[in-house]
């Protein structure tokens, strides 16, 4: 776990930090199932109150791995969210779905039910999945220089897979963002209420560890029925079923990309040209 998460004990607080920073933080599998080992590892520590999200170097996360060496598509895991079988073997639509049905919207409605407070960390990038791994989280805490993007829509995909953005976002901003792709500042997500703070680059971690201590002083049980009652919530204004309702729109998305362009269902985009793609904007 140590290679591309590091797990840490700040008193009753687990800094948890992604630990590519050389591609960005971007997620394969391999993080993916590395950031659910840790996250487990701190609520199974009773000492553990409040778990940090963080991501090593200049940039929080560039999002899912469409690019690096590390890219582990084809690399079979033991499953944690166990919503379809292995897509190790599966063809054509099976084999992506079974894929994003376990490492992307599993994954990510694993971590959103995580019992005890999380935090999200942000400097730099967070990008499209980035994003995901942000939203999870109770609270985001983000340096003054973060900038974020879901730039799926240039793939002719309706977003990442964890479609939390009207929710997050509000309706209207959300259709701003996936029909501009642009970036928008850590300014702008905090007026349209994705945000909790933002600080200066230099405080964000001692700032995010001192919002985590201060709920740690709550009761622990306090804090995760807090959490259920907002999370259900939630879920009663039309989350988790219009998410389900997305994850279809996105997977036909890519059934026509692959359709139309002789088996590439991203569009034509790769690592590189979303990148730049985001630059220009």
């Amino acid at each position: 776990m140590d290679e591309v998460v590091r797990y840490e004990r700040r008193g009753p607080v687990a800094l948890v930090t992604m630990n590519r920073p050389e591609y960005r933080n971007a997620q394969n599998s391999a993080m993916t199932y590395a950031l659910d080992a840790a996250f487990t590892r701190a609520v199974d520590d009773a000492e553990v109150k409040v778990i940090v999200l963080a991501g090593a170097g200049k940039h929080f996360s560039a999002g899912h791995d469409i690019g690096s060496p590390g890219r582990d598509a084809d690399v079979s895991f033991e499953r944690k969210a166990v919503l379809w079988w292995d897509h190790v073997g599966a063809e054509g639509g099976d084999q992506r779905f079974a894929r994003e049905s376990e490492v992307y919207l599993g994954m990510c409605r694993r971590w959103r039910e995580i019992p005890k407070p999380t935090i999200a960390s942000v400097q730099g990038a967070c990008i499209a999945g980035a994003l995901m791994l942000a939203w999870v989280c109770d609270l985001i805490v983000a340096s003054d220089d973060a900038f974020f993007a879901d730039p799926v829509v240039r793939m002719g995909i309706p977003g990442v897979e964890y479609f939390a953005h009207p929710w997050v976002l509000g309706p209207r901003a959300a259709k701003e963002v996936l029909f501009t792709g642009e970036r928008f500042t850590a300014a702008q997500a905090k007026e349209w209420g994705m945000l909790n703070r933002v600080v200066p680059r230099a405080e964000l971690e001692a700032e995010t560890l001192a919002l985590a201590e201060k709920i740690a002083v709550m009761p622990r049980f306090g804090l995760a029925l807090a959490k259920k009652a907002v999370n259900q919530a939630e879920d009663l204004m039309g989350l988790r079923s219009g998410m389900d309702s997305v994850f279809g729109l996105h997977h036909f998305a890519h059934a026509h990309n692959a359709e139309v362009s002789g088996g590439d269902s991203l569009g034509g985009q790769d690592a590189r040209s979303m990148r730049d793609a985001g630059r220009k904007a």
